[in-house]
Parts: C-alpha cells; structure tokens; sequence
C-alpha cells in the first residue's frame, strides 16, 4: 500500500500560531519510563498500522537508546492520553512521535497538545535553528490540517510503499 509522507518546519519561534487553550493539558517527562512510552506509542499507532505496534523488544531498545531522544507524555486532567517525543540533533529537533490515544482524539486538546510540544522543541536548548517532522496519509486525517494551522510549512513529499 502506498502512502504520501509530507515533511514540515518551522525555522523560528516566532512562527507558532498557538492552537485554542484547553483546561488541564500538560507534558510530563517521562524518558525514564520506557514502559510508558512503548504503550503509549502503541495505543497512538494501532488504529494508525504505525510500525510502533509490532516493534521487537530488540527493536524498542534500539529505539530508546537513539541519541538525544527525550519523551513526554501528554496529560488530560493527569491522565496520559499522548507522547510527544523528540531527537535533538544539533542545531536542529525532530518531532518524532506525536500522537493522541484514540480514546482523546475529538476532545479538542489536539491544537494545545502540538503548542506545548513546539515550544518545548524551542527551549529544548539554546540555538535551534529548526523544528521539523513528518506526518504521512497514513496518519490521522487531522494530523497535517493541525501542524499547518500551528505554522508548519511543507518542505517535502514523498510517495512511500
């Protein structure tokens, strides 16, 4: 099955377009809990046939041994129902997981979830330069709609299969 991948970024701060506040949403570092972060990961990709939910435990260590990988998870009211995971690859950060549990997808926290996570990829460190990610047909239908609304730009598709 073929898909689209559309890569964005943002090259400033200033870029952000805040999505609508939502009562109670925050992320919660949770790099030391690998646990937390492979179910989480695999609630967000199972509805999606992400590769997260067929990982190898082989695979998962791999994973969490990549260099400069940190990891949140989303919060409604101190109940996780995301993760936002990020690589910090000097002088750029990669948004490398983003994603709601089905469960809270429709909740409206989606706009206010990707805010705290861009802001987070600026303060990560001093001198980043970029913030990017990829999204793919594959993904919620809402995903790239969302990451353009916050002032992501495209910067390349691609067709993968």
């Amino acid at each position: 099955m073929t898909y689209t991948r559309t890569y964005v970024e943002m090259t400033s701060p200033a870029e952000l377009r805040p999505g609508r506040e939502a009562d109670g949403v925050a992320l919660l570092p949770i790099s030391d809990r690998p646990e937390l972060v492979r179910e989480l990961a695999v609630r967000i990709g199972e509805p999606h046939g992400w590769r997260t939910v067929t990982r190898t435990d082989e695979e998962w260590a791999a994973e969490f041994a990549k260099p400069g990988l940190h990891s949140w998870a989303v919060t409604h009211h101190d109940e996780p129902v995301g993760l936002v995971d990020m690589i910090d690859a000097p002088p750029e950060v990669e948004i490398y997981t983003f994603g709601l549990v089905p469960e809270a997808v429709g909740r409206g926290i989606g706009g206010h979830v990707l805010t705290l996570a861009v802001r987070q990829a600026w303060s990560l460190r001093s001198g980043v330069t970029r913030v990017w990610l990829h999204t793919s047909t594959q993904d919620h239908p809402n995903a790239l709609p969302n990451y353009q609304a916050r002032g992501f730009r495209a910067y390349r598709t691609e067709e993968r299969g």
